[in-house]
């Protein structure tokens, strides 16, 4: 199978977005559904994907779910839950008892928006996680690269949670910046519990002049730290619109990873994520 590992959905009428009131965010604007993912990931020829909580909303990922549970496409979901609220296994349940929770694979948190670096290590969040862990989910990491460190500690704290570290804590491609990002990757990457998606990079490198060059050296870092055996790689789409289409994206994945074996890019395009996720056991 061929999975993106990484989208989300919004309508702007049912749930406002207030990030996207941003000049630069125009382009994406509008409501984008669930024909339009067919649509473009039909042509792209994926199989299945992981919708991914885009606001910190409960009631956000109650409605991914239920939308999951009708589709064959979504396979399944990384959701949103307080972390730092006492009823993080309460939460969970919720979920799961609620239409399409089978779908539920995963939560996430915007951490790349907390001005304390080390949210992640704050003794609410690490019980929260606890509650992750017992209720046999994954953990999405959204970081900067200045967040990895207390990341780290946190993936050492929980070695039997899985984390996956999304767009890999999204290095600044634009500026050519490499250190320390990259021996910050490679450290948390030797933690036998972490993976990490190749996703988001194109609107991390310069929107209007990127190229496959430039992508290129951020991914053979992740490529040695972690092998292709826990990478994963995902659109970011619509998000990725800013930059580049969807086939564009998957495109250059492609191009990227074309020096490895068959086997190694069937692990990268959808080997890695049905396993972390099991997502066959869900759909």
């Amino acid at each position: 199978m061929r999975i993106d590992a990484h989208h989300h959905l919004w309508d702007l009428a049912a749930r406002p977005q207030e990030w996207l009131d941003e000049s630069e965010l125009k382009p994406i604007r509008r409501d984008f559904g669930l024909a339009d993912l067919r649509e473009v990931a039909g042509a792209a020829g994926v199989d299945a994907t992981v919708l991914v909580q885009v606001l910190p909303d409960f009631e956000e990922t109650v409605e991914f779910l239920a939308l999951a549970g009708e589709s064959e496409l979504v396979a399944g979901v990384v959701g949103w839950v307080d972390l730092t609220a006492p009823d993080v296994a309460e939460q969970l349940d919720r979920l799961r008892r609620g239409p399409g929770g089978e779908r539920l694979v995963g939560i996430r948190h915007l951490v790349q928006a907390e001005p304390d670096p080390d949210w992640l290590t704050r003794p609410d969040v690490v019980a929260g996680l606890h509650a992750v862990r017992d209720a046999g989910l994954v953990y999405d990491l959204l970081t900067r690269p200045h967040q990895l460190t207390a990341a780290l500690e946190v993936v050492r704290a929980l070695p039997d949670l899985v984390f996956v570290l999304d767009h890999l804590s999204k290095p600044d491609i634009a500026g050519r910046i490499v250190e320390p990002w990259a021996p910050r990757l490679s450290e948390l990457a030797a933690e036998p519990n972490v993976v990490a998606k190749v996703s988001g990079l194109v609107t991390e490198a310069d929107w209007e002049r990127w190229t496959v060059a430039d992508l290129r050296p951020y991914v053979e870092v992740a490529l040695e730290a972690f092998g292709p055996d826990r990478l994963m790689v995902g659109s970011d789409w619509p998000v990725c619109l800013l930059a580049a289409s969807y086939e564009q994206v998957l495109g250059t994945a492609a191009e990227l990873f074309d020096e490895c074996s068959a086997a190694q890019r069937d692990l990268v395009f959808g080997g890695t994520a049905a396993r972390v996720y099991r997502l066959g056991d869900r759909r």
